[in-house]
Formats: C-alpha cells, sequence, structure tokens
C-alpha cells in the first residue's frame, strides 16, 4: 500500500508513528510543511521537517514533542552572553548540528530535498520525508499590537515562529500569508507520490499553518483534489478545542470556527472524501456527511503508540468505504 501523508510537525510526527505500527510493510511518503522554516544565528531551520525526522528517528524529546532528547543548551547560553538574539527560540546544542549540516549542504548548491534525503539517512524514520518544496517559502502572520505609547496600537506582520513562540498566540492573527508559496514549485517527488498514492491522509495537524501551508503551494492542491486515492483527514479538534496548540487563533483568521465540522467543510468535498472526529464530536457527524464527505467518530486522542495506531487503521478503513 502507497500512502502519502501531508504532515506537520509535532502532531504529524505522531500520527506518523502510529501509521507505521498499524501498517509496517506500507511504502510511506511524507510531504512535509516547510512554511514554519526560518534562518537563525546564519542557519537553515526546519522545525516540522526535523520533527517528523527526529520523531520517526528516535531522536526526539518526547516530553516536548520537538528538539533532541538528552538536549543541552550551552551554544544557546554562549549566544546570549555575546547579547546575540533571539533568545525566545531555543536550539539545543544537538539540535545545532543538523542545522549546520542542513545550511553548509544548502550553501553549496543541494536543493533541500536532497539535504532532506541525507539528513534521513543518520535517522531512517523509515518513510520518504519530501519538503514540500525546495523554494524558500515562510509563514507570516499579520497583528496588531499596543506600541507602548497609551491608546495606540500599530499592525505589522511578524514569521509565524515568532508569533507562535515568543507571543504565544496572545493576540489574535488577523491574517496569515504563505510568503512565496505563490511562486514555489512542489519538490521533486511530491507530485509523482501523490498521483501514485492508494490513499492520502491529513494527519491532525494545523489545518491552516501546516496541511494548508503545504496546499498553498501550486499544482499540490491540484494533485490532491486529482487524485484517484481515497483522502482522508482527521480532526484536530476536539470538543471545540484543538487538541495542542493555539490552532484556534489561526483558523478565526481564515473565518474558520474551532471545530471539527468546521475544518472539514474548510478543506471542503474538492479534497476529502472522509473525515474522522473524535467521539467527543459526534454530532457533528451528520453536518460534514451532509456536505459530502463521508465521516466516523472514533477516539482521536493520542494517547499512546496502540491509541495512535488505532487512529491510523481507523483512518485507513475510511479510505476503503470512501473508494
Amino acid at each position: 500500500m502507497r500512502i502519502v501523508v501531508l504532515a506537520g510537525g509535532i502532531g504529524g510526527a505522531r500520527f506518523l508513528r502510529g501509521l507505521k505500527a498499524a501498517v509496517p510493510d506500507a511504502d510511506i511518503t511524507v510531504i512535509g510543511n516547510t512554511g514554519d522554516d526560518i534562518h537563525l544565528f546564519g542557519l537553515k531551520v526546519c522545525p516540522d521537517l526535523d520533527t517528523v525526522m527526529y520523531t520517526l528517528g528516535g531522536g526526539i524529546n518526547e516530553d516536548q514533542g520537538w528538539g533532541r532528547t538528552d538536549e543541552s543548551f550551552t551554544v544557546k547560553e554562549e549566544l546570549a552572553a555575546y547579547g546575540v538574539g533571539p533568545t525566545w527560540f531555543g536550539l539545543g546544542d544537538r539540535d545545532f548540528a543538523t542545522h549546520i549540516v542542513r545550511t553548509q549542504m544548502l550553501g553549496a548548491g543541494y536543493p533541500l530535498s536532497a539535504v532532506t534525503e541525507a539528513l534521513c539517512e543518520r535517522w531512517q524514520p523509515g518513510v520518504r520525508l519530501l519538503p514540500m518544496s525546495d523554494d524558500r517559502v515562510e509563514t507570516h502572520v499579520a497583528i496588531t499590537e499596543d506600541t507602548g505609547q497609551p491608546g495606540t496600537t500599530q499592525r505589522k506582520v511578524i514569521h509565524f515562529q515568532e508569533y507562535w513562540v515568543r507571543m504565544r498566540a496572545s493576540v489574535d492573527a488577523e491574517a496569515v500569508v504563505p510568503v512565496g508559496a505563490e511562486q514555489a514549485k512542489p519538490a521533486p517527488g511530491v507530485l509523482e507520490a501523490i498521483a501514485a498514492a492508494d490513499v492520502i491522509l491529513f494527519p491532525p495537524s494545523n489545518p491552516v499553518v501546516s496541511v494548508g501551508t503545504i496546499l498553498a503551494v501550486p499544482g499540490i492542491r491540484e494533485a490532491v483534489a486529482a487524485a484517484g486515492a481515497p483522502v482522508v483527514g482527521l480532526s484536530p479538534i476536539v470538543g471545540g478545542a484543538p487538541v495542542r496548540g493555539m490552532a484556534d487563533k489561526v483558523l478565526a483568521a481564515v473565518g474558520v470556527e474551532s471545530t471539527a465540522a468546521a475544518v472539514a467543510l474548510h478543506y471542503g468535498t474538492g479534497l476529502l472524501d472522509g473525515w474522522l472526529v473524535d467521539t467527543a464530536d459526534a454530532d457533528a457527524v451528520a453536518e460534514v456527511e451532509a456536505a459530502g464527505i463521508t465521516c466516523r467518530a472514533v477516539p482521536l486522542m493520542m494517547t499512546d503508540l496502540a491509541a495512535t495506531a488505532d487512529m491510523a487503521r481507523a483512518a485507513l478503513e475510511l479510505a476503503e468505504a470512501s473508494r
């Protein structure tokens, strides 16, 4: 079975671990979000690609869901001592090595897809990990914040990482823009993998800044829509709230309610054949099915590997039922 998964960071990576356990013999291609990428300290950092690689390769910090296990932060502390920022993004010493290798290879002329393949040689994630594009795409967020002067505010656009990590989405997102996406091209192998897939899955990743950014690259949405394979998504919203993170803030920016049904309708019948909601949202099934998307309610909390594997099996079963 050839499975293509459009994945963001923590949620996507943990779902992939369950998918591998559910169908260990499947040929899995992961199209990873690169809209979260950022340049820090002269280095190219790809948080979502690395989270998938570390999680499936056994090097992830399980408590955080990101970064390396057994990490130290000596370099970060020394940079801060020199007054070099930003201090709000916590790159660890082990993690720095990945970004140094990536930046060196990019500087030598290798495309991001080739660099990612080379990095995966070490980690052996057991999937084919492809960046959505070799071109530079960075998600930015428009916000309004206080200027520090009484009664005055300013509207500004900041990198998504600053909004998410430094500000913890503490103000409303007014717009979310994947800068560079319109000019980007899918990375080599992306469209071919989608066309050859038996099943395409949208894991419980952020539908705006993870899966949505991947779909913003010209050609990818169209390829998914035209694929002969069933497309099944899993809701990242349970009981009217994001399972992890602040997805409600970016959903509001694109005019989508934080409900399991609203996210399904946001993707739409042009993309989705099937949609899984949590049992807590069983009352959403009828609304989703009324829109022409086959829907089932199953447990969607990734409490452990067994529960996540069950989620993956339910998605594959729904895909089969949607053919």
